[in-house]
């Protein structure tokens, strides 16, 4: 190097070396101006919960939800024991229609096993359908059968007017419509449920009731006040007439219709209604009996219902007259013909809530039937009066006992028809789901 350029030289590494000295860098973060701030990525808007949600936009969401996610679940299973001590027991004392472990040769018995599946599958359009995997059919039990399949179709955006099409409940009577889950006696009385078999058949039906009284059913039966549901304030419809799971056997549609309603008397809820039907029914008959006038009798009824509400004292009273097939009596306990029938119920029961942290429901029902079962083969004429007195122990929401005793004089199920009295003890364990 030239000897002319070592001054400069030298002066330049002087000044590099003082810069990157630790001093020098210190010194110069502090002159140095901070870098700015890197800008604060947008905040992610919270959405609003669905029930902020305007009516157009929760139905853009159900639009957007597929079908089967918007179906639900639930169900409950009944557990019985009928042979506890008695005053009087008679094994010869059964009740087909109702409770199949009555007499001899009985133990533990599922009365019943539900799970139900039911859902909107469209804003318009909802479906319902209940299996019971605790049925009887001769000497099998736990047998899975049909109860209920239908769908209703809303007529209107509010969901007051609506058409049912499928196998479901008949508009007729308050008991045939209860739940099984939500009634406090072991089963349905004789006098109406005796109008139909398993109280469904396969029809069209025709509902209305506005908005308010659909969400009071509701209420009703959702809060231990033991309501029946939504069947509404005007059910009409046509069916089949056979019964549930049964084949039409002629060609002659029923007819029934149904007004009741729910209102308030002070602050007691009460309910009242009428019920009627009509149709012309086919009976199945057995070695040694006949039929008088043709096989296609004339079967109707009309009821009248009352119902008060448990707050704390409820009341509930159901009677039906008519016409059906039926056995007469004396010598003509063999011929079958559409004969006069009348009978009906009544319901005594108070609700004792918070007792030792569970809500408890004592009861008494007395039930009067004199008429023909037409479902059963030779359409047996039944003369029942029984009085059972029971309680009701709602212990948490999914589970449920009652215990009941049963004073019965009642006609056989089975031939020769004889009348049997006696007494039954039972208990009862549900489980809700």
């Amino acid at each position: 190097m030239s000897s002319s350029y070592r001054p400069v030289f030298q002066a330049l590494l002087s000044g590099a070396t003082l810069l990157l000295s630790p001093l020098s860098l210190a010194q110069q973060e502090q002159a140095s101006p901070p870098p700015a701030a890197e800008p604060a990525p947008e905040a992610t808007p919270t959405p609003a919960p669905e029930a902020a949600l305007p009516p157009e936009a929760k139905k853009e969401k159900e639009k957007e939800t597929p079908w089967y996610e918007r179906l639900k679940i639930r169900g409950y299973t009944q557990f019985r024991y009928n042979r506890l001590p008695s005053f009087q027991r008679n094994d010869d004392l059964i009740n087909e229609q109702g409770d199949r472990f009555l007499g001899k040769n009985q133990g533990f018995g599922i009365r019943r096993a539900r799970l139900i599946i039911f859902g909107d599958v469209h804003e318009r359009v909802s479906v319902y359908l209940q299996p019971d995997f605790a049925s009887v059919i001769g000497e099998q039990l736990h047998v899975a059968i049909l109860r209920d399949w239908y769908a209703d179709i809303f007529l209107d955006a509010k969901k007051e007017f609506r058409l049912r099409v499928g196998q479901s409940k008949v508009p007729y009577g308050f008991e045939n419509l209860q739940s099984s889950s939500n009634r406090a006696p072991f089963d349905r009385n004789d006098a109406i449920n005796s109008a139909f078999r398993d109280e469904r058949e396969l029809g069209l039906f025709f509902y209305w009731a506005p908005e308010e009284i659909r969400q009071r059913f509701a209420d009703l039966a959702n809060s231990k006040l033991k309501g029946s549901g939504d069947y509404g304030v005007v059910g009409f419809g046509v069916f089949n007439g056979q019964g549930a799971n049964r084949p039409e056997r002629n060609d002659n549609l029923h007819a029934v219709a149904r007004f009741t309603w729910p209102f308030l008397f002070g602050k007691q809820y009460v309910e009242a209604g009428v019920q009627g039907y009509y149709g012309r029914f086919n009976v199945a008959t057995g070695t040694g009996y006949s039929i008088r006038g043709g096989n296609d009798m004339v079967d109707a009824r009309a009821a009248a219902t009352l119902v008060i509400y448990p707050q704390p004292i409820g009341f509930v009273a159901e009677y039906n007259v008519g016409r059906g097939p039926s056995l007469g009596e004396g010598a003509e306990n063999t011929v079958v013909s559409s004969r006069p029938l009348h009978g009906g119920y009544a319901q005594l029961m108070y609700r004792l809530d918070n007792v030792l942290g569970v809500s408890i429901l004592p009861y008494v029902r007395g039930t009067l039937f004199q008429g023909g079962k037409k479902a059963e083969t030779n359409a047996p004429r039944y003369d029942v009066r029984e009085l059972e007195l029971g309680v009701e122990w709602q212990i948490l929401k999914a589970l449920e006992v009652t215990g009941a005793y049963v004073l019965a004089d009642r006609t056989s199920s089975r031939a020769p028809y004889e009348q049997e009295q006696g007494h039954v003890t039972r208990i009862q364990v549900q489980v809700n789901y």
